[in-house]
């Protein structure tokens, strides 16, 4: 079972908001029982029940409430029986309250009774609260304040005394209801913004596929018709005995194999990874979902093509493992060279996440380390001290070994590395990779993201299109 530091901050929020209401409603439950204990009316004969009545009408109500606050947010509902059961039991609870009215004086009574109505209506009303309009709630409190009012006119009640019971009870039903409502509404907000903010991914990713399918229909889409054209003035040709239906063949083979060159450069754009590309891309699509997203890096384009493209890989895939898993507040991305070593390191303040995803398809934390490992680098991801988790790629500088990364990353203090201002500033295409970077692993560019969007592809051709 996950801690309190392990649970996202929608967890938390519906652990709160139903905590909250859980717990009011069993203080009035405790306070229902306590007067029949040690309050002026604990010597009346029906006084011992009221313990009994009191815990069976806190657990009806409490199950009640849970299955109303599902049925507010729209993930259940509330079957009759549970409904009456309620009904009932509150019924119980009013009629004992009334029946201790009698206890002696009412003088004496009578504020040990407003506490016992008022606690015995409000648990139940405010569940109910949770099913019903608000102009509803309302008629069905003044009819049972009413009804109230009116029997305790008839056991001999004073009017002052009736004024001051009854405000006390409706006050008490009206906030309570009230409480349950507007904490439960907080709680549907949230959920509605989560699910706004994983449609916004689902519309993103659409939108990166029509313009996918816009590049190759305009790659594509003209050369294949000359090619059919061609094709079929050739067929008439040899059909004719005609020498030129060799020539026109000659002509399909050479667009079919700029055809297949310009698929090959769409889908490079998908498919390689440019660093400066990914940090931009990261920054926007972090920052559009409400992380804040600080970025501390200059030079990268002195790195070499084979290098910058594994790092852009890692920021790609870490910034989705924070959009998917985590519920973080921030993130920082740090590109610095220490050690003989280009480090980048993406740290976010949650740690309740898995790590990378460990898919083979050359995404994930497996994936990751074969493009790292063609040049010359390796990868280390975990939590680090303050609920913080940090992913970290080190590329070395020069043909030797590369020391081995602890499991956090670094040192406990967070501590991101230097700022790189100074150690990018000279030699270009520096960092040569002990070997290229290959084809390892097809992959999609991408990878699921929360709410069951589909992937993130980070960057593309035209500077950080992403999913917001």
């Amino acid at each position: 079972m996950k801690g309190w530091s392990g649970r996202t901050g929608l967890a938390k929020v519906n652990i709160y908001c139903r905590g909250t209401v859980y717990f009011v409603q069993w203080s009035m439950v405790v306070g229902y029982v306590l007067p029949t204990l040690v309050g002026p009316v604990r010597e009346h004969r029906l006084a011992l029940a009221g313990p009994v009545v009191g815990i069976a009408l806190g657990l009806v109500v409490h199950r009640l409430s849970r299955r109303a606050m599902d049925a507010y947010l729209g993930r259940g509902t509330v079957s009759r029986s549970l409904l009456w059961s309620g009904v009932a039991v509150t019924a119980v609870a009013l009629a004992l309250a009334l029946s201790l009215a009698d206890a002696g004086d009412p003088a004496e009574t009578s504020t040990a009774v407003a506490y016992l109505i008022g606690l015995a209506l409000a648990p139940f009303l405010a569940a109910h609260s949770l099913l019903v309009p608000l102009r509803t709630t309302l008629a069905i409190q003044f009819t049972v304040l009413t009804g109230v009012w009116a029997t305790l006119l008839a056991m001999g009640h004073t009017r002052p005394q009736l004024i001051g019971i009854m405000s006390f009870v409706g006050f008490l039903t009206l906030w309570m209801a009230f409480t349950a409502c507007a904490t439960t509404w907080t709680l549907k907000i949230m959920w509605e913004l989560r699910e706004a903010r994983d449609v916004q991914a689902r519309l993103a990713v659409a939108e990166e596929r029509l313009r996918f399918g816009r590049d190759l229909h305009d790659v594509l889409g003209r050369n294949l018709a000359v090619v059919a054209l061609k094709s079929e003035l050739a067929v008439q040709l040899a059909r004719r005995g005609r020498a030129e239906a060799v020539d026109q063949m000659v002509e399909v083979q050479r667009i079919a194999q700029d055809s297949q060159r310009e698929v090959r450069e769409v889908v490079r754009g998908y498919r390689e990874a440019d660093l400066s590309v990914e940090l931009d891309g990261a920054r926007s699509v972090l920052d559009a979902a409400g992380i804040t997203c600080t970025v501390v890096a200059d030079g990268v384009d002195r790195l070499s093509a084979e290098v910058r493209s594994a790092l852009g890989w890692v920021v790609r895939e870490a910034t989705t493992n924070v959009l998917r898993h985590g519920d973080a507040q921030r993130c920082t991305i740090s590109v610095g060279v220490r050690d003989d070593a280009v480090v980048l390191v993406v740290e976010n303040d949650r740690a309740d996440a898995p790590a990378l995803r460990k898919g083979g398809d050359g995404s994930g934390l497996a994936g990751l380390r074969e493009r790292l490992a063609a040049v010359g680098g390796e990868l280390a991801a975990g939590a680090v001290r303050g609920g913080r988790f940090r992913v970290t790629a080190r590329v070395s500088c020069a043909g030797g070994s590369v020391s081995p990364l602890p499991v956090d990353g670094g040192p406990s203090s967070g501590a991101l590395p230097p700022s790189p201002h100074a150690s990018i500033a000279g030699g270009a295409e520096f960092c040569s990779p002990r070997a290229s970077v290959g084809e390892v692993g097809f992959g999609r560019p991408g990878a699921s993201i929360a709410g069951g969007a589909d992937e993130y592809v980070g960057g593309g051709a035209e500077g950080g299109e992403g999913v917001a």
